[in-house]
């Protein structure tokens, strides 16, 4: 949509919809903000696929729609099953830190993970938690083998954040061990800037994981305006009376 677009036009008795003015607007405005900071991203990182982790960055109230939002801006998936379902996407996540530290040890945890999870799971392991993610990643891939989709890289702002250097490194140590499809996943404070230092930088990333450059994105401003009564043209003092041009609308009938 462009500036001053029309995206909604309602015909119908003002009581009959003049109660939900103001929820139409914020859902418009909000996922609009969020789906639009999405495609940024999406873009930048094209043909590498990007994975909404934006939930824990909102009220649980409005998570699924921000996923939601997410997933029509480009984003493969979203981490909880809410937003993934009303986008009509599987739910994709990985282990969480509190597993490694519960479990007191990367491979433990992988290994427990590979144990329980259905087959049709991707494998995708952490390896930032404990020791060097290059050493944990290597110690991960022998562990488990073919079953091993890939390992993420979290590593947080206290250590340096994860960097390109970081993901050359872990995968030319994996390539040297034979470990080639084995693929490398990177979360943690990626914004459109960082996907764009990546690219440029020739980092060879499988996927990304954004969350708050997401969930954080301002709305985007809507207002809603009557424009005729009766067929007759009015509006307020700044606003041109009578319906404006909108040529992408399409009608929708509503009974009842």
């Amino acid at each position: 949509m462009s500036a001053r677009e029309v995206v909604l036009r309602i015909r119908a008795p003002y009581m009959a919809y003049g109660l939900y003015e103001t929820a139409l607007l914020g859902i418009l405005a909000g996922e609009s903000g969020w789906a639009t900071a999405a495609r940024a991203i999406v873009d930048a990182a094209a043909p590498v696929p990007v994975t909404m982790f934006g939930a824990r960055h909102v009220h649980p109230d409005v998570s699924a729609r921000c996923e939601y939002a997410a997933i029509i801006g480009g984003c493969v998936a979203s981490a909880t099953q809410a937003g993934a379902a009303l986008g009509g996407k599987a739910a994709s996540g990985t282990m969480p830190h509190a597993l490694m530290l519960l479990m007191g040890d990367t491979l433990d945890a992988a290994r427990a993970f590979d144990a329980a999870m259905d087959a049709d799971v991707p494998r995708v392991v952490l390896v930032d938690t404990f020791k060097d993610e290059a050493e944990e990643a290597l110690r991960v891939a022998a562990a488990l083998g073919e079953r091993l989709w890939g390992i993420r890289l979290d590593t947080p702002s206290e250590r340096g954040r994860v960097t390109p250097d970081l993901v050359k490194e872990v995968r030319a140590r994996l390539d040297l061990a034979g470990h080639h499809r084995v693929k490398i996943f990177i979360s943690g404070g990626i914004d459109l800037a960082r996907v764009l230092l990546f690219k440029s930088q020739g980092a060879p990333v499988d996927g990304y994981g954004v969350g708050s450059a997401i969930s954080g994105a301002p709305a985007i401003d809507f207002t809603a305006d009557i424009k005729e009564i009766d067929g007759q043209p009015v509006a307020k003092r700044g606003r041109i009376p009578g319906l404006s041009d909108a040529p992408r609308l399409r009608p929708v009938a509503l009974n009842g």
